[in-house]
Formats: C-alpha cells, structure tokens, sequence
C-alpha cells in the first residue's frame, strides 16, 4: 500500500493558485450598454430622431413658404441665399426638401402602424383558427400575386390624390406580407406545450390568443415594421415621381424629384437634394430594424 509524504509539520501543501487565462468581462449595463452592444440601434435611432425634430421644427430652420413661385429667381444654383437652390418655378428647393420629409415620415409611420395592426389581427386569426386560414391565405396570396406598387397605383387611380390615400394605397399592398409572418409564428407556437396545455384546460380561444400566442408574435412583428417603413417611403416617392400619390401642391420628395428630372442634366442638384434626403431615411429606418432584430432575436443577440 503507498503512501503520500507529507511535508514536514504534517500538513499537505495548497496547490497554487492558476492565473487567470482569459480576464472576466464586466457587462456595461443601462443605456450606455445598450448602445454599445447594438450600435446600428444608435445610429439608426439618432438619424430617425433626427429627420423627425427636421419635419416637427420646419418652420424655424430658416424655411421660406415651398409653395411660393417666384419666376425670377428660377434656377439658381445653391449659393448662401438658396441653400439649394431654386426650381423652374422660382420656389426654394431646400425648404421643399424640409418640408417633404414630413410626407415621408407620415406615410412610412402611418402605413408601419395601420399595416401591423391590420396585419396582425388577420395572422392571429389565420393561424390559430384552423377553418378561417384557407379562406384567409387564399386572399392575401390573390393580393400578394399582384406587385405592390402596380396595387398601389391601381388603388390610386380610383381615389383623388392625397396623404391620407395614399397610405390607405400602401397599407393594402403590405398587409399581406404582415400577416403571412404572424400566421407563420403562430402555426409554430399552437404546438408548444404550455398552449396545448391551455387548450386541454379549458381556456377559451381569445384567451390564448391574448396571453400566449399574441405576446410571442410582438417582436418579429416590430422588425418587420421597420422594414415596411422604409418600403412605404420608396413606394410613396415612387407614386409622386409618376404623379400617382400626393398632389403638386404638397412638397414631397418625389414631386420635388418628378419636376427635375427635365433639368436633371443642367440642374442635378433639383433631383440629387431630396434623393440624398430620401436615401438617409431609409437607411436610418433598415439600420433601426436590423438592430431590432439583432436585440430581440436571442439566436442573433451579441452577447458581451
């Protein structure tokens, strides 16, 4: 039989302590943190709130009226009096530009809200009631089968153009899209046991829908909001651009845009302003979605 020898005094000595390979890493918590894990969430959120203090504060950012002609002072290239110049009307180009962002971000807000809601409903509704889903799908495939904007301009035509119809246009395009992606959810979460565990309890329908599925189906209904902002931006512009969507008299992007394009090789800067405008929202409102995703999707989470 061995034995262990003992040091002198009989006691066995501590093995010593190992160093540290890899140093702990001390979580930044609150705002800070949040920033730094998901910075596409910042520099979206920043752009975002930035356009929108520009369309609430439109009148003291040294605005004059966007619909004043003045036919003697029609093209100007930008110079300290006119920013950006003026158009073939005379009228100031930069505060037809301010003033247009107002149109986008009320139709890409109103379209992301009514779209979401409407959409939402209609996948709760298809995906846990088992009869209602061939008939539903079967009508927002029919939607889905014709283009968007070809819907939009269809829609248009049958409606005078104004903001209101505009995103009444563009929420009907995209609420199937909406609706596919909640029914998808829901057929996956109807299997999980605490929902059958609901159903075999006796819980009504509306209840579960409430309590369990509708709460699950929130955060990648967010994500594609975002993303139906920005696609409700374009098609907006897209409908002005063609004389479809908001009225001449209404400063928007794609009007501004429409009515240079004639001087587009002499006067750019009339076209190349609200387009700069136009792709800076839409790039603030896909960076804001992909953060989201990143944040409330735990398989894409950052962990730190």
């Amino acid at each position: 039989m061995s034995t262990t020898a003992l040091p002198p005094g009989g006691v066995p000595a501590a093995a010593p302590a190992m160093p540290d390979v890899m140093p702990v890493r001390k979580a930044r918590k609150g705002f800070i943190g949040y920033v730094t894990r998901h910075p596409t969430i910042a520099i979206g959120g920043f752009l975002l709130l930035l356009l929108i203090a520009v369309a609430v504060f439109a009148p003291f950012l040294w605005t004059k009226d966007p619909t004043a002609l003045a036919p003697a002072m029609r093209t100007r290239d930008p110079s300290a009096r006119w920013w950006f110049g003026t158009d073939m009307l005379g009228r100031d180009v930069y505060s037809r530009v301010i003033y247009g962002t107002r149109v986008s971000l009320i139709v890409g807000f109103g379209v992301a809200i009514a779209s979401s809601v409407i959409g939402l409903f209609i996948g709760l509704v298809s995906g846990f009631v088992r009869w209602a889903d061939s008939i539903i799908m079967r009508v927002m495939d029919g939607l889905m089968s014709i283009p968007s904007i070809l819907l939009a301009i269809a829609l248009m035509a049958l409606t005078r153009g104004s903001v209101g119809n505009v995103i009444l246009a563009i929420t009907v395009a995209e609420v199937p899209r909406v609706a596919r992606l909640v029914r998808g959810v829901v057929l996956s979460l109807r299997e999980q046991p605490y929902v059958e565990a609901a159903i075999a309890s006796g819980t009504r329908t509306p209840v579960i829908i409430w309590r369990h599925i509708l709460p699950n189906t929130l955060a990648p209904m967010i994500v594609q909001a975002t993303y139906i902002c920005a696609s409700a931006m374009i098609a907006e512009a897209i409908l002005s651009f063609i004389g479809a969507g908001t009225p001449p008299i209404i400063p928007s992007w794609g009007n501004i845009m429409a009515e240079g394009r004639a001087l587009w090789q002499v006067k750019p800067y009339i076209v190349f302003f609200p387009a700069i405008f136009l792709s800076i929202t839409v790039l603030a409102v896909n960076l804001l979605g992909d953060g989201l995703r990143d944040s409330l999707d735990p398989r894409l989470a950052k962990r730190v």
